[in-house]
């Protein structure tokens, strides 16, 4: 089976970085993969991607040295097993809040007698290859997004569910819920991201999160995340577009809105 490049940096300790795109584009998708990034994730949460879309998305990725993955819209384990089917190596859910919903996010991540996914790879064969459901169960990752109180508070009982491969931080939500509010100060958050981190790292779970920019991308690989999103294509296009104005006009550039300068 085709290697999962985040398993194997994450084995030698290395950081991942990985895109995110909210733009129905295989084009787009296409130029994200082949931009350096070691995974790209595909938005079926809050991007403007339908399923269709999605699968051309994935194919884009899979021209590319990028791994790619996919964010469901919420935990369905149908919609979670079709992404996997169309060719997704790992599977982030957004509102993960329990040990509970955890389990089940992870059982439609793996097949009998590991877990409950149904017989159908489709896709997963010609992306992964012909001894695709023999090694499927250790290569696809199952990702529980932490973004809620309730989340934070049963986040020891959530990294002891046998099959986490990494937790996701949505830090935007996560102050939405502990500060209410996205934009200013977010102590609370910030405590509970930390707090968040600390408990993987005593578990031994691989941490993501998705950030504002380049700059929060490292400042969080400093504070001890494995995988860093900095920011979603959107946002990155409104970034570059907005510095070329800068630059002609020779106007003082407008700064995002932070973490969620995207609409994240």
């Amino acid at each position: 089976m085709r290697p999962n490049q985040i398993q194997t940096r994450l084995r030698a300790g290395q950081p991942i970085l990985n895109g995110w795109l909210s733009i129905a584009s295989s084009y787009s998708a296409e130029a994200m993969g082949h931009a350096g990034f070691h995974a790209v994730t595909v938005d079926m949460q809050h991007g403007m991607i339908g399923f269709n879309d999605a699968l051309h998305m994935l194919q884009a990725i899979s021209a590319t040295p990028a791994t790619p993955l996919m964010r469901v819209s919420k935990l369905d384990g149908p919609e979670i097993m079709r992404a996997l089917d169309a060719g997704s190596y790992g599977i982030i859910c957004p509102m993960i809040s329990t040990a509970e919903e955890t389990a089940a996010l992870v059982s439609a991540c793996r097949y009998p007698p590991k877990g409950s996914r149904s017989f159908g790879p489709s896709r997963g064969l010609l992306y992964g290859g012909a001894d695709y459901v023999e090694h499927a169960n250790d290569t696809i990752m199952a990702i529980p997004m932490i973004e809620t109180v309730e989340g934070v508070e049963n986040i020891d009982a959530i990294l002891a569910v046998d099959g986490v491969d990494m937790i996701y931080i949505g830090p935007n939500d996560t102050a939405l819920a502990f500060d209410g509010q996205v934009v200013g100060a977010r102590t609370r958050a910030e405590a509970a991201i930390a707090h968040v981190l600390a408990r993987a790292r005593v578990a031994g779970v691989a941490t993501g999160i998705f950030c504002a920019d380049g700059a929060d991308a490292r400042r969080r690989l400093d504070q001890g995340f494995d995988l860093v999103t900095p920011g979603n294509d959107m946002g990155l296009l409104k970034t570059a577009a907005a510095q070329a104005i800068a630059q002609i006009s020779g106007d003082t550039l407008v700064q995002p809105l932070g973490a969620a300068g995207s609409g994240y």
